[in-house]
């Protein structure tokens, strides 16, 4: 198995970004881009940001994680139409395919955003410390929810194919949601009592109290999102386990 992963991940790393450095340097360069367009537009409607006075920080906290969750989870969602043509082996089954691509685009997006906020530290000078167990935390959770729900809509989209525009519909709105561009605490609090049970609220936020230690983010649940990312996960790999064969004679 864990020569097919790398099999695997070696395949996707040439068809995903090449077989140069340029495919890697565009996955910088959007993110960088997508920071540095929500900075200069709300600098220019602001003073300040959330939290702090750096808006690239501020907003670099809050949209990396938000674009990795939708990156891992639209391309593990992808697993098997991607491998279709290999899952055929008898030695390549659906979890090398999901395995395959989570663990390269979730050590992918950690790269960017270790360089993207390194960046940022480094050309504005800003001070530490640094909570980084708040950080990696952050982080395995994105990871762990963009899987589990990536995981379910792989069954969901193939199985029933007008799932997968059905869903770019529903989450169209995540991006606003999310606490990309906003603080949760900043709310009123009916919209608070909607918002907390956005998962994705929770990893923003844990990020933002890694580099801001004044912000103590006390609606914080940590179980919350990891209990709902498994049970996705768990749901969607019962039903791959029971019904991958016939999805895959489709």
């Amino acid at each position: 198995m864990p020569r097919t992963v790398v099999a695997l991940m070696l395949r996707e790393m040439a068809t995903s970004y090449g077989r140069s450095a340029g495919g890697y340097v565009w996955a910088v360069l959007e993110p960088v881009l997508g920071v540095a367009l929500l900075s200069v537009l709300f600098s220019m409607a602001l003073r300040s940001p959330g939290l702090g006075s750096n808006f690239p920080l501020f907003y670099a906290t809050g949209y990396l994680p938000f674009a990795m969750f939708t990156d891992l989870a639209n391309k593990t969602a992808a697993s098997i139409r991607f491998s279709r043509p290999l899952l055929a082996y008898p030695s390549v089954t659906f979890l090398d395919a999901l395995l395959a691509r989570v663990v390269l685009n979730a050590l992918t997006h950690v790269a960017v955003i270790a360089i993207v906020i390194g960046g940022i530290f480094l050309a504005y000078q800003l001070p530490g410390p640094v909570d980084m167990p708040s950080v990696f935390e952050a982080l395995l959770l994105v990871a762990l929810l963009g899987t589990g729900v990536g995981v379910l809509n792989c069954y969901l989209m193939n199985a029933f194919p007008v799932w997968e525009r059905v869903w770019h519909i529903l989450t169209r709105p995540l991006f606003l949601i999310s606490g990309v561009i906003f603080l949760y605490d900043m709310m009123p609090v009916q919209a608070q009592n909607l918002l907390w049970y956005n998962p994705l609220i929770h990893c923003t936020g844990l990020m933002r109290r890694g580099f801001y230690p004044t912000y103590e983010a006390g609606y914080l649940s940590q179980a919350y999102v990891v209990a709902l990312a498994l049970a996705l996960m768990l749901a969607g790999l019962a039903l791959l386990e029971r019904n991958h064969r016939k999805l895959l004679e489709r």
